[in-house]
């Protein structure tokens, strides 16, 4: 157990130490907020009291080794509040470590941080963020995301203590707590986490609502009046209220009550209100978003008894209360664990290899060895149905490879049928298969949650619907997590269901996420190498893109091999003899489309060559020798085909056979005729841009 490795100061501030330790939290937010002239200090102060409670007496967590497996998660679903955990982390003193896992003995959070809270470079943003600072569990910030991610988390414990303990080694069961407030209530994705977490019974969850009716605009009662408690009992959780943030004995024993709770989640209210100075004052602007100014600070700091011109003060005994109490019992925990891993890895060498793989993102060996190599046809087959194929054969191999759908699954094709598999109920919690309900934007988040816990997740849908998602897609590329996201019916192919159900936009709006890795492979191999590809991925998450229509599966002895897939794009068929006069490129159904035009092509003696670009943001991370080499300078002539918009594809090529329209209800042979998506409409695309292009070079 560490030591502090802050100097404390020696201004002395009377009472009771931790009554002293709550105010130092609050008095450390206010300052930090001030200093920043930015920020929110209400909720960090009217919260100070609760989350001491909890990470005081209850939560299991060392700040010596803030990432040991089977610690207790803190989510705070209330981002802005920022400055309520980076005070917690600091005065606990929670040690950094770096991507490689290595504790690196300094404070995760200084004092110096929190003094320059939002400002460049400090560990103390306006919103937590994972791997940016240890201790912090999953960003934050857009309301309804953390509360929803932590039902993935507390999902994930259930499944590793279902796979991972034996009699004697419960090696996994830790609980997960999130802070929430109105606008995570108000929110609709907590609806959805809410629901779902009731239905499975998690009883290791825990949420923790501040209802002080205060908003950006003001009273709640502007525009809220839901019956929470009527609400979260119709979900199926168990729910408890506390009539005072600061009563720290009935705190902790709604926190047992939770402890005790062993079917359902919990819910307590916290009910709050945010005052400063006199008693009587209350302030519902500045209250949440902004700053309290000097005068207020002094009057406040006067009620608690405080030094009131003393700045990110830490009296006397304030970092020893935390030792005493959390980095004592946490460490304890950590400990224990650590000596009955070891005996566990005596007993269960291959369950303790695979949690420490599980942990490290690492893949056992030949984890790959079961994925298909399939056969040239004509006919071939969907995208979604290869996946779903490839998918099973990794599985076998990748124990904790788990996922679901958005109550597609048979469309999708990704229900792992492997021997075993079974799906994740309340009655059964070691199930792979996950049945996430109509919860596109619930899953999205459930699925951040489960991969923060080290599992390897995949959750599935239609394209169209990936629009529900965009949030937490975008919070797991901002978080570097290798979330898998499968978007299947990814077109115009989608037919009769028409323009609602035919994604058009949704391509370049996930290309334009930084970060986020996009692949829509042409056929079943392509599709085979676009999964060997993703799982070796610790970092990036992935949109995997797949078609509902038949893709032929095309002849690798006369084609390139699908291996070229790793690089984002690859010659898939070239000119002979020569430079090309035009290049095709395709992603997806449309790789074939340019096969069928190129042999057009060259059967006319036109020079052709078709490049296979399943992923830009891949092939952007090559060499710029190897880019040259697919797609050279000098051939000016270039044609993109993909039933998508054309947005963004002026980067590779001049003319642009795509989507300029929202789609139709038709037949898909109909539409392909209507839309331009045939192997002569292709041909004549290219000729003319050949044409144009030998133009524009005899005139310049």
């Amino acid at each position: 157990m560490s030591t502090s490795a802050q100097p404390e100061s020696s201004q002395p501030v009377p009472g009771d130490i931790d009554q002293i330790s709550i105010n130092t939290i609050r008095t450390l937010a206010m300052d930090a907020v001030q200093q920043a002239n930015s920020g929110h200090p209400g909720t960090p102060m009217a919260m100070a009291p609760v989350t001491y409670c909890l990470w005081q007496q209850f939560l299991r967590f060392d700040p010596d080794d803030p990432i040991w497996p089977n610690r207790d998660r803190f989510v705070l679903s209330a981002g802005h509040a920022s400055t309520l955990l980076y005070a917690m982390l600091h005065l606990s003193q929670v040690k950094a470590v770096n991507p490689e896992y290595e504790t690196l003995g300094k404070l995760s959070v200084t004092l110096d941080d929190i003094k320059n809270f939002r400002q460049l470079g400090s560990k103390c943003p306006g919103h937590p963020e994972y791997r940016w600072t240890s201790g912090i569990e999953t960003t934050t910030g857009p309301l309804g995301q953390g509360v929803a991610t932590s039902v993935g988390m507390a999902i994930a414990s259930r499944w590793m203590a279902q796979y991972f303990n034996r009699p004697g080694f419960e090696m996994i069961g830790f609980d997960v707590y999130a802070l929430a407030g109105d606008g995570c209530m108000m929110e609709g994705v907590s609806g959805e986490a809410a629901s779902i977490a009731g239905h499975l019974k998690l009883s290791n969850l825990c949420w923790i609502y501040d209802n002080n009716h205060i908003s950006i605009e003001g009273n709640t009662a502007l525009s809220y009046s839901d019956d929470v408690a009527t609400r979260f009992i119709g979900y199926g959780w168990n729910v408890t209220r506390v009539g005072d943030a600061n009563d720290q004995e009935m705190l902790a024993r709604a926190f047992r009550v939770f402890q005790a709770t062993s079917d359902r989640p919990t819910l307590i209210i916290v009910d709050s209100h945010i005052a400063y100075g006199a008693p009587n004052k209350q302030d519902t602007s500045a209250a949440h978003g902004e700053p309290l100014g000097e005068a207020e600070i002094k009057l406040t700091k006067r009620n608690y008894g405080w030094p009131e011109d003393a700045k990110f003060l830490v009296p006397g005994g304030v970092y020893a209360r935390f030792q005493e109490l959390l980095g004592k019992r946490g460490h304890g925990a950590r400990e224990a664990w650590m000596s009955k891993f070891a005996e566990y890895q005596r007993q269960h060498p291959q369950l303790a290899d695979a949690l420490l793989q599980m942990q490290r993102r690492d893949l056992p060996a030949g984890w790959d060895a079961d994925i298909p190599t399939f056969p040239a046809d004509a006919k071939g087959m969907g995208g979604r149905d290869s996946s779903g194929k490839v998918e099973n054969a990794i599985a076998k191999r990748v124990p904790w490879l788990i996922g679901g759908s958005a109550d597609l699954a048979p469309s999708t094709k990704t229900r792992l049928t492997l021997d075993g598999a079974g799906d994740f109920e309340a009655a059964s919690y070691g199930g792979r298969n996950f049945h996430f309900g109509i919860r596109e934007h619930a899953m999205g988040s459930i699925l951040n949650g489960m991969s923060l816990s080290k599992l390897r997740v995949f959750g599935s849908g239609f394209l169209i619907f990936s629009d529900y998602m965009r949030a937490p897609i975008r919070l797991s590329a901002i978080m570097e997590i290798p979330v898998v996201y499968i978007f299947t019916h990814d077109s115009i192919g989608v037919g009769e269901d028409g323009p609602t159900h035919q994604p058009v936009e949704q391509l370049i709006s996930l290309r334009a996420i930084p970060g986020l890795i996009t692949m829509r492979p042409g056929d079943a191999n392509e599709v085979a190498e676009a999964w060997r590809v993703i799982m070796q991925f610790r970092h990036e998450p992935v949109c995997l893109i797949l078609s509902r229509q038949n893709m032929p599966t095309l002849d690798r002895t006369k084609y390139a091999p699908a291996s070229g897939v790793a690089k984002g794009a690859y010659v898939l068929a070239d000119s002979k003899g020569g430079a090309p006069d035009v290049i095709l490129i395709g992603t997806g159904s449309e790789v074939s489309l340019c096969v069928d035009a190129y042999e057009k092509l060259t059967g006319e003696g036109i020079k052709a060559r078709v490049v296979s670009m399943p992923s830009w943001e891949l092939f952007e991370h090559q060499s710029a020798e190897y880019r040259e080499s697919v797609l050279p300078a000098k051939v000016k002539a270039r044609v993109s085909v993909e039933q998508a918009s054309t947005f963004g594809w002026d980067r590779y090529a001049g003319r642009r056979v795509g989507m300029h329209t929202f789609g139709a209800s038709a037949p898909l042979k109909e539409l392909q005729k209507k839309f331009g998506f045939t192997p002569d409409a292709v041909v004549a695309a290219a000729k003319e841009e050949i044409a144009k292009t030998r133009q524009f070079a005899k005139t310049s």
